[in-house]
């Protein structure tokens, strides 16, 4: 075979892993005798010489031809790229970004044209973010930490009160806890983040541990500089809590733990490893389906079918590697034997109907921890913060007064 042919078909992989078979088998079979040396130039010069440089990993050249075309005007390709990059699990916050810089270095009539190009696409694909109308309400400052891998943070809230941080469950992000901390912020100030590999959080190359994220939390609350918190974490969010508590008790001044567990059995290892497996090979839509399933239950998504809809684009917009790492970090979980080490006040919610944490996993928990109160939502699964969330914020009301008085 010739080395025309080999750079042909090392630039044909690459163009099919960027912008998918559909449009490079349509592209291609279009060709005639007009066009098809034209084809063959892009697809051996720009898809090989150029996609196939290992200088760069192929999310930051699909970046940077974004920023390029924005700042050329060529709508077709930013569309054609655009597009790819979201069906490629390229990050909505990542890509939003890009054109937001581009507001100030390309102009804002690009930006706002590669905005509205964007959304199209996004209402196509069925990934629309929930509406954010721009109205009076909380004021919410989104920054990032300066320690690495920097976390992106939500801070909002009053400047006298219990400080509280809010740690999300797997595949989400810190948008989980709009409506909670909408309600806490009347009171108390209230810092939410994105885990690392979540929202608008780094996506770190190496594998992590849980003990990674628990330090994670550690570092931003000490850069918050309010700590001791009131540190409330459901699923992976409650796993970090107890690890916070344990190995940084000097930052926690209460604790919720909801939805959560402590440890995972041999063969709910071997599913987490399956997991992994799926999502590496297909993406985060080979698992959207049944992780809304576990996350909200039957009854709860016909109510409302348009909040199953949201958790299901939410977890389409996480990224893979950093589902994957934290599924790993998830699976190894193993805190029961030190969870009599925990000093702060302990409140632990379970959801009845919950079949991932379920109720004896959270009751395992409240046997171990001193003085734990543990309470069953009996009309919740495992997002039990926006299934039955009068009911929940009603147990972390009466849980701050608790904590309040305990100095």
């Amino acid at each position: 075979m010739s080395s025309r042919q080999d750079d042909f078909d090392r630039g044909l992989k690459n163009r099919r892993a960027v912008l998918g078979d559909a449009w490079v088998d349509k592209s291609t079979a279009g060709a005639n005798a007009f066009n098809a040396e034209f084809q063959d130039l892009i697809t051996r010069f720009a898809w090989n010489d150029i996609w196939g440089r290992p200088g760069l990993d192929h999310t930051t050249r699909r970046l940077l031809v974004l920023g390029m075309c924005m700042g050329l005007a060529r709508w077709e390709e930013f569309e054609l790229h655009c597009g790819a990059a979201i069906r490629g699990g390229v990050p909505l916050d990542t890509i939003k970004e890009v054109l937001m810089q581009g507001a100030i270095y390309c102009g804002v009539p690009a930006a706002n044209t590669a905005f509205k190009l964007t959304v199209d696409i996004l209402k196509k694909e069925g990934l629309l973010p929930e509406p954010a109308p721009l109205t009076p309400g909380p004021r919410v400052q989104l920054h990032h930490t300066f320690s690495q891998p920097q976390l992106q943070v939500a801070l909002q809230g009053t400047d006298s009160g219990l400080p509280i941080v809010l740690s999300h469950a797997l595949g989400l992000d810190l948008h989980m806890w709009d409506g909670l901390a909408a309600e806490l912020g009347k009171s108390h100030p209230v810092l939410r983040y994105d885990h690392r590999g979540h929202g608008g959080s780094a996506v770190p190359e190496a594998a992590f541990t849980m003990d990674d994220l628990v330090d994670d939390a550690a570092r931003l609350i000490r850069e918050w500089g309010r700590g001791p918190v009131l540190f409330i974490g459901l699923s992976m969010g409650g796993m970090v809590g107890q690890g916070l508590a344990i190995r940084h008790p000097e930052l926690v001044k209460g604790l919720v733990l909801a939805n959560t567990t402590s440890q995972y059995s041999d063969a709910a290892k071997t599913a987490w490893v399956q997991r992994i497996e799926t999502v590496k090979a297909g993406g985060m839509a080979a698992v959207a389906d049944m992780v809304v399933q576990r996350y909200m239950h039957e009854d709860h998504r016909q109510a409302h079918p348009a909040q199953a809809e949201a958790l299901r684009s939410r977890l389409l917009r996480t990224s893979p590697q950093g589902y994957a790492g934290a599924c790993a970090a998830v699976m190894s979980v193993d805190w029961l034997g030190r969870l009599a080490e925990v000093k702060a006040p302990t409140l632990v919610i379970a959801g009845a109907r919950d079949a991932g944490a379920t109720p004896a996993m959270a009751q395992a928990i409240a046997e171990q921890v001193p003085g734990a109160q543990l309470e069953v939502l009996a009309d919740a699964s495992h997002l039990s913060v926006q299934e039955t969330p009068a009911e929940f914020n009603r147990l972390l009301q009466a849980f701050i007064e608790r904590v309040r008085q305990a100095g």
